[in-house]
């Protein structure tokens, strides 16, 4: 099968060919993938007489069983259709764990692989394309008819109108990701809720820039202490082209909003009033992350924390060539005082 180009998408997924067993997303989109590959897993599922069976898997699936995947592709359900099997790559689902798995065609379910940017010469990305019954499909950052799609299909869902000159706006916003940018919409529609159109202002008032919001997932996963997660990201956000600098600012900009609101929970304020006054308001999903994160800080721990920041944008500056390892040593280094800062405040509660 021929690689399907970004452009070419949306088309395959409305109409994949019934001789394929296994598909590849992959791209700088991690949001796009995902939204892809369940969206690809429902309707092929919808498909089957009776209706197939979804099933998600990752590399801690197979820690007991490695064999795992190809068990299940092999495995025809006695009380549904075929099974679809969604699979993340990463250090152990990789081209050589599943090019023996494929080889093994027809198989009795469809697996669905998910990945980050690969370069044309990865040896998954050979893989997928190289193959009749295979298809890999590149899922890159939003074009403007995409979004505009995108800002369509949420709105309309809602039963909402969006002016012209708010939708431009908008558009300027949105995306870095495609589950940002449409948890974005979701939020404007539910902000503007009852007005029945969106202005300007609206979006202005609530919606961030989802290319930041994309960068800012890295600081949140440090902030929490998951390593392995913030610098995948990291990783992931420097393939596709983000500036190590443009990502320590992201995350000095994160780790001063959690010293904001610290601070005033210690001077007394509640946490929702100070959560509240936030600008831009945090999206619902991010709140009870963040609020987490906030108890689990110290004033102090944020200060050295701001200040290890603050030293690393200065040595980034001054040596550009060193910034994607400066920038990448201070991603592990705040998600190893993530998890002090976490152990303090278990201790505290406790007592």
């Amino acid at each position: 099968m021929v690689a399907i180009k970004a452009p070419q998408a949306a088309a395959f997924l409305k109409a994949p060919p019934s001789t394929l067993s296994a598909v590849l997303f992959f791209g700088s989109d991690p949001g796009l993938v995902n939204e892809r590959g369940q969206a690809l897993a429902q309707l092929l599922a919808a498909r089957e007489d009776p209706v197939g069976e979804v099933l998600r898997l990752d590399e801690a699936d197979l820690e007991e069983d490695s064999g795992r995947v190809g068990v299940e592709l092999q495995t025809r359900p006695m009380f549904s259709g075929r099974k679809i099997l969604r699979i993340t790559a990463g250090r152990r689902i990789n081209a050589q764990y599943l090019k023996p798995i494929l080889e093994q065609a027809p198989l009795e379910g469809f697996l669905i692989v998910e990945a980050g940017n690969l370069k044309t010469d990865d040896a998954l990305r050979t893989l997928f394309e190289g193959q009749p019954a295979l298809a890999a499909v590149a899922c890159y950052p939003d074009s403007a008819a995409d979004l505009d799609g995108l800002i369509k299909d949420v709105l309309t869902a809602h039963k909402m109108r969006i002016t012209n000159d708010a939708r431009t706006l908008l558009q300027t916003r949105l995306g870095a990701d495609r589950a940002l940018s449409r948890a974005e919409i979701e939020k404007l529609a539910l902000y503007a809720l009852g007005a029945g159109e969106i202005t300007a202002d609206d979006v202005e008032a609530i919606v961030g820039d989802a290319a930041d919001l994309a960068l800012e997932r890295i600081a949140e996963a440090a902030a929490h202490g998951r390593a392995a997660i913030a610098v995948s990201d990291f990783g992931r956000a420097i393939a596709s082209g983000e500036s190590a600098q443009a990502i320590i600012l992201i995350m000095q900009r994160y780790f001063m909003k959690l010293h904001r609101v610290r601070a005033e929970l210690d001077s007394g304020r509640s946490l929702d009033d100070a959560l509240r006054s936030l600008r831009p308001a945090l999206h619902f999903k991010q709140r009870d992350a963040f609020a987490a994160q906030v108890r689990n800080w110290s004033r102090a721990a944020l200060d050295q924390a701001l200040q290890r920041i603050a030293e690393t944008a200065k040595a980034a500056r001054l040596s550009s060539n060193l910034e994607d390892t400066l920038a990448e040593r201070l991603v592990l280094a705040l998600s190893a005082m993530a998890g002090p800062a976490n152990a303090a405040s278990t201790a505290a509660r406790r007592r």
